[in-house]
């Protein structure tokens, strides 16, 4: 079995932001406990298998053992599925995050190491082409409040680019023209599901953070047109940005490898960016080393673990479905938090009261 227990893995630590160790769970669902969501999740995991099968197929034409292979792929998840959700004790906690990450073991398991590998090189230059047109966007808005909304409305458009959603993959199939500017305009409007804004907006008028963490999502037009232009105000308030991504291919996750051609890619675009990253070192790449997407922070690398504690982190922003609404939307820490998501699953949108592409801007002191 490929899930991680509860406790504290072997060579990971307990983040030091938590608010308290002894209370935190990752999950914001409990599939044991929860039978509708049980009902629910298991079903759009066993049709969720068969394309990540076509995915991993298409990803390795040239290989005469693909189609065995992710055949087998598919069987293996089905058969850790039935064994998940027949476990009756229902003594330990079940998340969607164990499910991901039987799907992500799984798929190393037969031989498909990043089948989203390609894609993910292709929107990310597609992206760094844009991005010094967005730059410029955004630096001719002169009131600082009204740039502020639109650099997180850009996180939360960027956030629509996630070909793990169901909701998201029709579109993206059938639109080529889909680009940032039509994702702002298909992102729900403001008051959002959960809209912190305001507060946030009032705690920037104040003085700068000295320390961000940002953990990242997607590659391609989430990363380079959401995620570096926050990271670029940020740094042009003095703060300094750890950006941390997963070492681990999970999905269309931008990787830790992949972070370091697209922010050398991006520093060719923006002096801003260039001065942080290769000058000043005010911007620093980290990677997570967990299976999946989700994030569970009582499984630090203590690489990660020593950056936080010695550059001495005073806001986390975490990005996206699996990071912030899966896991961590309910999580408390100990200094500021910023979560971003854009809801693009159905159940959970009405689960959480809204609708599909309902909006979650939690920001927590």
């Amino acid at each position: 079995m490929s899930m991680q227990t509860n406790a504290t893995a072997e060579g990971f630590t307990l983040c030091s932001l938590l608010a308290s160790a002894d209370k935190y769970h990752p999950d914001t669902l409990d599939l044991n406990q929860d039978l509708e969501a049980k009902h629910y999740w298991f079903g759009c995991f066993t049709n969720m298998v068969m394309k990540f099968e076509r995915q991993a197929l298409a990803s390795q034409p040239k290989d005469n053992t693909a189609k065995e292979r992710a055949q087998a792929f598919r069987e293996s998840c089905i058969d850790e599925f039935h064994q998940l959700q027949n476990n009756q004790s229902g003594s330990t906690s079940l998340g969607i995050r164990n499910l991901l990450e039987v799907m992500e073991s799984s798929l190393r398991r037969y031989g498909f190491d990043d089948p989203w590998k390609e894609q993910k090189t292709i929107e990310n230059k597609a992206s760094v082409g844009l991005l010094k047109q967005r730059l410029l966007q955004l630096d001719t808005i002169s009131n600082d409040r009204e740039k502020w909304i639109e650099v997180v409305r850009g996180v939360l458009a960027g956030n629509m680019f996630d070909w793990g959603a169901q909701a998201v993959t029709k579109i993206l199939e059938t639109n080529n023209g889909f680009g940032l500017q039509q994702a702002l305009e298909r992102i729900q409007k403001r008051p959002w599901l959960i809209d912190d804004l305001d507060l946030w907006l009032k705690r920037i008028e104040n003085a700068p953070h000295q320390c961000a963490i940002i953990f990242t999502d997607n590659a391609g037009i989430d990363f380079v047109l959401g995620i570096v232009p926050l990271v670029r105000e940020l740094l042009k308030r003095n703060t300094k940005v750890l950006l941390c991504a997963t070492v681990n291919p999970a999905i269309n996750d931008i990787t830790y490898a992949e972070l370091f051609t697209a922010i050398e890619d991006c520093c060719k675009q923006c002096d801003i960016l260039r001065k942080a990253y290769h000058v000043e070192q005010r911007l620093l790449l980290l990677g997570n080393d967990q299976i999946g997407p989700c994030l569970d922070f009582r499984m630090l690398s203590r690489d990660l673990y020593d950056a936080i504690q010695q550059n001495n982190v005073d806001l986390l922003i975490i990005v996206g479905m699996a990071r912030a609404l899966h896991t961590n939307l309910y999580a408390k820490f100990t200094c500021e938090a910023l979560k971003l998501a854009v809801v693009k699953n159905e159940w959970l949108a009405k689960r959480l009261g809204g609708e599909t592409f309902s909006v979650v801007c939690k920001y927590e002191r």
